[in-house]
């Protein structure tokens, strides 16, 4: 008898990409669930159309007789949801009632949740890289970063009450590549890239392709727990300029948030005060537990296909160009730091 999985958000890309290549393996009946028709091709996966706000979902839960839930519907924007409060009821009262008909269900045994990397906030007190088991230094204050804590905070509630469910949360990085469509994306994608003087972000990126990996993991195997999930490499804010062939505007730090808003106003991007964070000091996760998690499975575990860098040169490839190439660019910068290591060392010969 087939696994009967429910997956949430299947008319997002993301949702769309899992669902779909979960229900290709067979051995599943994928039932995929979101207020939204589909804009994706869901190939065998079974649609019904339904808002996990209403209590209405118990119902699908109950008469589908669903084991497995896969939470994909949390929504990375205000701008993307017609409002941060409309953002926060689908985040997070959607979280609260799909938990509520997951927990009344007897054919419940699997929850596996998409987390963020938002979680562990942004701040200039931060470790090189969060584990799993630290506390963000600075927490999220606003947006999909504090959504995101109070969702982890239910799915731990559920895991109290019914110990009988193995409850896995993954904890990705933000996504990066070809027709990738985020805050990100949207801000390197600017004509001009503003960036906060004197600090150059740490980037940690996952390929799309690489997180439907993960979550295909979690799915099939029992992985009980939270876990990073991220390519191990780091991109600062600056190489991802360069890359992207975009100049760049230094902005000091007291005005980046009034630039912020007249981006908003712009319609060009939807940074909140933890974007800016973000974008500001950076942060990067350590993979190594799952890693491990899922070496004890196959005796290979889970290594990411896409390093951080190759995410953001996919995405390069399909953007509109920049005003500069990014080749001359690096080459001219590289000149400059590399006369103004010299000129010190000459002037003291000299001097």
């Amino acid at each position: 008898m087939p696994r009967v999985v429910l997956v949430t958000g299947v008319s997002r890309d993301l949702g769309a990409r899992f669902a779909r290549t979960l229900a290709a393996e067979g051995g599943y009946e994928v039932i995929g669930v979101d207020v939204l028709p589909p804009r994706h091709d869901l190939g065998a996966v079974s649609f019904v159309r339904a808002d996990i706000r209403n209590p209405i979902i118990a119902k699908v839960i109950a008469s589908r007789q669903v084991d497995t839930v896969v939470h994909m519907a949390m929504v990375v924007t205000a701008g993307s949801a017609g409002g941060r409060s409309a953002m926060k009821e689908i985040n997070v009262i959607g979280t609260m009632q799909l938990l509520a008909a997951c927990q009344k269900s007897e054919t419940f045994e699997k929850l596996v949740v998409q987390s963020s990397v938002s979680v562990y906030g942004a701040s200039p007190r931060d470790p090189a890289k969060f584990s799993e088991e630290m506390s963000p230094r600075n927490s999220p204050r606003t947006g999909f970063g504090k959504d995101s804590i109070e969702i982890e905070a239910y799915v731990r509630g559920l895991a109290r009450r019914r110990p009988d469910v193995a409850v896995s949360t993954l904890r990705l990085a933000n996504l990066m590549g070809a027709g990738v469509d985020s805050h990100v994306t949207r801000y390197l994608s600017l004509p001009v890239v503003p960036r906060v003087m004197g600090f150059d972000a740490r980037l940690q990126f996952l390929h799309p392709t690489d997180a439907v990996r993960a979550l295909l993991w979690a799915t099939r195997d029992e992985i009980p727990g939270t876990y990073n999930v991220a390519a191990a490499d780091i991109v600062t804010l600056t190489q991802a300029i360069r890359m992207m062939g975009r100049p760049s505007l230094p902005v000091p730090q007291v005005a980046a948030p009034s630039v912020a808003g007249l981006i908003r106003q712009a319609r060009l991007g939807d940074f909140s005060s933890d974007m800016v964070d973000a974008l500001t000091y950076g942060r990067a996760m350590a993979t190594d537990r799952f890693a491990r998690a899922t070496a004890e499975i196959d005796g290979v575990g889970f290594t990411p296909s896409y390093s951080s860098r190759e995410c953001v040169q996919e995405f390069v490839g399909v953007s509109r160009p920049g005003l500069l190439d990014p080749v001359q660019v690096s080459a001219a910068l590289e000149k400059i730091e590399g006369a103004l290591s010299v000129r010190p060392r000459a002037e003291a010969e000299h001097g």
